[in-house]
């Protein structure tokens, strides 16, 4: 009876770190109380540009991306606060525009891509990028959202769910203002140049659509990172290199690493990194908190180069300075 005891509270343990991996803790902390005054985005009163810049200002950047950003109570603005460098949000084509939503059931009319996104962030670097005379002597380089990194790139995943080219032909029509004042990274005449922004096509975007001009584009790939041997990706047409972590080294038994899961990982990271990508594993555990941060703990420490996380407010409180030394 001891023995299956013991099997029972294993299997029942088991099944919940299962679980975390597809289920997400988005209790953001006390940024809810820092963002209170801020409203809700998609509403019909936007957060205020100039509040946005001065909560803005002392935020240092770290190496984390919003997973499903949409699903926070302030899009975008929270994980500005945090420091993320990295945002994420669902995207549907539906009647001739994008709408934001984890499924289609979700989507509502004053939650588009246009509303908690581009519109926020045109406000932000507007706001950072005040017009200037040129022969006053000032710099010209756009600044990027961060005031205490402004070279920083804030990418901008669009992770797309309808059909791939006619929806990420539409997210690039949209983000047009963006390109015109030059705050969007941009692969130019065999040059990449990172802007304040740098849009990542995910999901269902095709990778021909991306690469339709050989020569200069301004959006990048999400290349799948555990196929990057003996591909066409690197950072010349991607800026992301992607994968589900159990899909790529298997269950992590309670935040634990086998050496042979270490090892691949470090194979993964290698390639990427040859290829000037950013390499990311999505779907980690977010409860119990223990196994979430054994695991972040081990992805800073290989040298992943965002980690991807729901709870913001915890991954801004994390230790980045442990990482391997090469």
């Amino acid at each position: 009876m001891a023995c299956l005891t013991v099997l029972l509270v294993l299997v029942v343990l088991v099944l919940t770190v299962h679980a975390v991996y597809d289920h997400g803790d988005y209790h953001d902390g006390s940024s809810d109380t820092i963002l209170a005054n801020l409203g809700l985005s998609g509403s019909d009163s936007q957060p205020p540009s100039q509040y946005a810049a001065d909560f803005l200002r002392d935020v240092v950047p770290i190496a984390c991306h919003s997973h499903n950003d949409y699903w926070r109570k302030v899009p975008l603005f929270t994980a500005l606060h945090a420091g993320c460098i990295g945002t994420e949000a669902d995207v549907w084509l539906v009647d001739d525009d994008l709408y934001v939503g984890h499924d289609q059931s979700a989507l509502t009319p004053n939650r588009t891509l246009q509303s908690l996104y581009l519109d926020p962030l045109m406000d932000i670097l507007e706001r950072a990028n005040p017009s200037t005379n040129a022969s006053s002597g000032i710099s010209t380089t756009p600044r990027g959202v961060f005031d205490m990194s402004p070279n920083q790139t804030l990418s901008l995943l669009i992770d797309v769910k309808t059909d791939g080219a006619a929806t990420f032909r539409k997210v690039l029509e949209q983000v047009e203002p963006l390109r015109q004042r030059g705050w969007l990274s941009t692969f130019d005449n065999g040059k990449v140049q990172l802007g304040p922004i740098t849009l990542v096509g995910s999901g269902n975007t095709p990778f021909h659509v991306v690469i339709e001009n050989s020569t200069y584009r301004y959006a990048f790939f999400d290349a799948p990172l555990d196929q990057l041997e003996d591909s066409m990706y690197n950072s010349t047409n991607s800026y992301y290199s992607s994968v589900g972590l159990r899909q790529a080294l298997g269950i992590v038994w309670f935040g634990w690493f086998r050496n042979s899961q270490i090892e691949r990982m470090s194979e993964q990271l290698q390639q990427a990194h040859e290829r000037g990508l950013k390499a990311r594993y999505w779907s980690l555990p977010s409860w119990p908190v223990q196994v979430r941060d054994a695991v972040w703990g081990t992805l800073i420490y290989e040298g992943v180069d965002l980690l991807n996380v729901d709870d913001v407010e915890a991954a801004a409180h994390a230790d980045w300075t442990k990482k391997k030394s090469n």
